[in-house]
């Protein structure tokens, strides 16, 4: 039997004994055919490139082959976990499974992993899930939605930043004043709602003003091009980030407020609250889901 074949049965049977509820296959891994019971199968976007591959095959320091290749081993399993957790939690945001196990099955050039993630364990998970004591879940997951729809595909071809406040609004107007006509003036509220689908893509052309989006606890958006009076001292953030993200940590530590940013260069969305980024998630395609 060909080892592909043995990998994915050994992935699903493994899934069936633990009562998983999702398998996350990246690799070129084919489950038709495969008894997954009720169990779907993900499909989540190949890794740029393996870790093992920026790793040499023999030590320059002394060590022995053997003890390279164990340690390159070692390596490749943790940022294989790392990647599930990474792609669970996405789905989690984009309204996939929200607890249980999960069967991840990564193929590389050189090697396949099977990984049993645990989700009520994810780091990242826990984080949101923190968020949205703050934060009405289906406004954070709206926000968070839109957030990674821009990190992917930018608008109109280019890649953008953006950041959205959410929460504790009031508060968060009073620290800040508009640097532009507030196209949200004077709308229907029916029209300004994150939770409706339909102000989606209003809201991503909007993206591309300076300054934030201020959302409301309920999903209303209360302004756009928005421009945060915050004192950016002892903020501290990684470095090479500009303004956008230092601004968003700090009206996270003033206020109550969660802040989401998404950045220009390289699509990578952040999470602050209480100043302390909590979340920090590459843009990754969504998983296209096979059963």
């Amino acid at each position: 039997m060909e080892r592909a074949r043995v990998i994915a049965e050994a992935a699903a049977h493994i899934s069936r004994e633990l009562g998983a509820v999702a398998i996350m296959v990246s690799g070129d891994l084919n489950f038709e055919g495969i008894e997954t019971g009720e169990i779907p199968v993900y499909y989540i976007s190949m890794r740029p490139k393996s870790i093992i591959d920026h790793l040499v095959a023999t030590s320059k320091d002394g060590k022995s082959p053997v003890k390279e290749l164990g340690d390159q081993l070692t390596r490749e399993a943790s940022g294989n976990v790392e990647y599930v957790q990474h792609a669970a939690a996405i789905e989690y945001a984009l309204e996939g499974p929200k607890n249980g196990i999960v069967v991840g099955v990564i193929e590389t050039r050189g090697s396949s992993s099977i990984i049993v993630h645990s989700l009520d364990d994810n780091p990242l998970i826990k984080a949101m899930k923190e968020c949205e004591e703050r934060v009405n879940p289906e406004v954070m997951n709206a926000v968070l939605k839109i957030a990674f729809d821009i990190a992917l595909t930018g608008r109109e071809g280019k890649k953008i930043g953006a950041a959205f406040i959410v929460g504790d609004s009031e508060e968060v107007l009073k620290r800040s004043h508009q640097i532009i006509l507030n196209p949200y003036e004077g709308h229907e509220e029916a029209h300004r709602n994150i939770l409706d689908r339909r102000n989606w893509e209003s809201i991503k052309e909007f993206a591309l003003l300076d300054g934030v989006f201020v959302i409301d606890e309920t999903g209303i958006v209360r302004a756009a091009g928005r421009y945060l009076d915050v004192d950016g001292k002892n903020i501290d953030i990684e470095k090479g980030l500009g303004g956008r993200h230092v601004s968003a940590a700090a009206i996270s530590r003033d206020t109550v407020a969660i802040s989401v940013t998404v950045s220009e260069s390289g699509g990578v969305l952040r999470v602050y609250k209480d100043a302390k980024e909590t979340i920090c998630m590459e843009s990754l395609q969504p998983a296209s889901r096979y059963v």
